[in-house]
């Protein structure tokens, strides 16, 4: 059902690929849920989940920025990270904000419905869980590694992770939001330590599985040491069927730019490398492949090009409303 005639779409993630997907998405007339990881344990937001004993605002802060609708300076204020020689070094205003406004109301739903309000945030933000959770990944030799900040600096390749608490549940809002959809997109982030956290949480994954809107994976452009080391585009597909316990995937969005060689030699250096789509083994998962020039340079970074990638998406939800409604 949509909402005031606007689709309804429904975005799975956290990291860095998340915000930048939803600046470019906010600006076509969607009805946008952003469903984010609460597995940070890193930086400012594992110093504040240790020390306030709530979820970990980093990942929501940011999506929050990129959905937000203010002026640039109060953007950039409730981003703003303190580079101080006392203890608010490396935290973010945002970040304490969050805090704040949790320990205000109580609750840290309620927190971000009210940092919304103030943000004039476009759509809806969403944790997978009303609390912390420890994310911790299985290695290839039988060790664990605990904690989503060290997992990918283990030196080791990961097997599977797991999240305790194993039973933590998602918010009913949010369980709602996938049944409702039109479009479930997956993606851009770290596989293991972005993605798979929200996946993991085991109704919210049940109820991907279950929903009946087209599900979108959008591959991220180079592999990651620690994490995704040599991954073809189906080895992504694969860890997450592995984890799940369901193929769900209907398709993948990936890259099919050149990556100039300079920037391909930078990451190199970070032993990453562009992910190579293997289309045969794709299409025998039975999955859509839509390949495009998806990539753009931010200073020495590749990110997914949010202005395509959101015309593309966009572009799927208008036909997937199409066979819905018979419009």
């Amino acid at each position: 059902m949509m909402n005031d005639g606007l689709p309804r779409i429904v975005i799975i993630g956290g990291g860095t690929g998340l915000p930048v997907l939803l600046r470019g998405l906010k600006k076509h007339p969607v009805d946008i849920t952003a469903i984010v990881t609460v597995a940070d344990d890193g930086g400012s937001s594992g110093r504040l989940r240790e020390d306030m004993q709530i979820p970990p605002p980093g990942d929501i802060r940011n999506v929050l920025a990129a959905l937000s609708d203010v002026e640039p300076l109060i953007e950039e204020m409730f981003q703003h990270r303190f580079n101080t020689a006392n203890e608010l070094s490396g935290h973010s205003l945002g970040n304490l904000i969050l805090a704040a406004m949790t320990s205000i109301t109580g609750n840290f739903v309620h927190a971000i419905q009210e940092m919304s309000k103030v943000l004039n945030v476009r759509g809806k933000v969403l944790p997978a869980a009303n609390r912390s959770v420890m994310l911790n990944a299985v290695m290839e030799d039988d060790s664990i590694v605990r904690g989503e900040s060290k997992i990918p600096y283990s030196g080791k390749r990961i097997k599977r992770v797991f999240l305790n608490p194993e039973g933590v549940k998602p918010l009913p809002e949010t369980l709602q939001a996938i049944r409702e959809a039109d479009l479930i997109v997956i993606g851009p982030g770290s596989l293991y330590t972005s993605i798979l956290p929200n996946l993991l949480v085991k109704r919210l994954g049940k109820e991907v599985c279950k929903a009946t809107a087209r599900k979108v994976y959008i591959c991220n452009l180079m592999t990651q040491a620690g994490e995704t080391h040599d991954f073809a585009a189906s080895d992504h597909i694969k860890a997450i069927y592995d984890h799940m316990d369901c193929a769900f995937i209907d398709t993948i969005l990936v890259n099919s730019e050149t990556i100039p060689p300079d920037v391909e030699l930078r990451y190199k250096e970070e032993l990453a490398q562009p992910v190579h789509f293997d289309l045969d083994r794709l299409m025998s998962l039975g999955i859509e492949v839509v390949q495009d020039e998806i990539a753009e340079l931010d200073g020495n970074v590749i990110r997914h090009d949010t202005k395509k990638v959101s015309e593309i998406l966009y572009s799927m939800i208008i036909d997937e409303t199409k066979k819905r409604y018979n419009a």
